[in-house]
C-alpha cells in the first residue's frame, strides 16, 4: 500500500493563499488516481479534486474558493494550490490514492480510494 504524507496547511486570513503538498512513498507503481478531500467536524469527507495517472483532472463542483490540483509523477507528489480562500474552506485536507484504474468523468467518491494521508489543517479566518 502507498504511504501518503500531507504538508503545507496553516492559518490564513480570508483572501489568502496556501499550497498543499502530498508526497507518496512505498508501492507507488500501483498508484493511478490521486486526489484531495476535505472534512469538517460532523460532516462527510468531501471531494475536492483528483488526477489520474494519465493526467485527467476531475474537480468537484460544490466548494468555494479557487482550488487547483496538480501532480508531479516523477516526484510522486500531488499539490493543491488554494487561492482566494474563504472561511468555508476551513477543514482538514486529506490526500488519497488508489491503484484502481477505473475511469471517472467527475470527482471520484471517497470509497474509490484505499490509501489515505493523516491530513493537514487549513484554517481561514473571516
Amino acid at each position: 500500500q502507498v504511504q501518503l504524507v500531507e504538508s503545507g496547511g496553516g492559518s490564513v486570513q480570508a483572501g489568502g493563499s496556501l499550497r498543499l503538498s502530498c508526497t507518496a512513498s512505498g508501492a507507488t507503481e500501483s498508484t493511478y488516481w490521486m486526489g484531495w478531500f476535505r472534512q469538517t467536524p460532523g460532516k462527510e469527507r468531501e471531494g475536492v479534486a483528483a488526477i489520474s495517472g494519465a493526467g485527467k483532472i476531475r474537480a468537484a463542483d460544490s466548494f468555494e474558493g479557487c482550488l487547483t490540483a496538480s501532480r508531479d509523477n516523477a516526484k510522486n507528489t500531488l499539490f493543491l494550490q488554494m487561492n482566494n480562500l474563504k472561511h468555508e474552506d476551513t477543514a482538514v485536507y486529506y490526500c488519497a490514492a488508489t491503484r484502481n484504474r477505473g475511469g471517472y468523468y467527475s470527482m471520484p467518491p471517497a470509497r474509490f480510494f484505499d490509501s489515505w494521508g493523516q491530513g493537514t489543517q487549513v484554517t481561514v479566518s473571516a
